[in-house]
């Protein structure tokens, strides 16, 4: 299993940012797929939720009306397009899957995004 996340930067407040998370190793569209942060010195939180069909989606309510999960099971991509980002939503971003039978989660290595004037 292989998550590469990309897309990070940063981004002036009330910006636009779109992050991507390239899948492998595995059947991608049998999985849900989630997006997590940590900021620092905070404790990593989840932030978005996709289901493997990509019909289904649940946010923080941190996030909610301003980032939106999306995937594309042809290109084995997740993706999170956060609008109107805060300060508050620097953090490094990581992709993140959890197989049930391995009884674990996967992560990517993280993109850094820094939301500031």
């Amino acid at each position: 299993v292989h998550l590469v996340e990309s897309g990070g930067g940063l981004v002036q407040p009330g910006g636009s940012l779109r992050l991507s998370c390239a899948a492998s190793g595995f059947t991608f569209s049998s999985y849900a797929m989630k997006w997590y942060r940590q900021a620092p010195g905070k404790a990593r939180e989840l932030v978005a939720a996709i289901n493997n069909a990509g019909d289904f989606t649940n946010y923080s309510d941190s996030v909610k009306g301003r980032f939106t999960a999306s995937r594309d099971n042809n290109k084995n991509t997740v993706y999170l397009q956060m609008n109107s980002l805060k300060p508050e939503d620097t953090a490094v971003y990581y992709c993140n899957v959890f197989m049930v039978v391995f009884g674990r989660d996967y992560w990517g290595q993280g993109t850094q995004v820094t939301v500031s004037s």
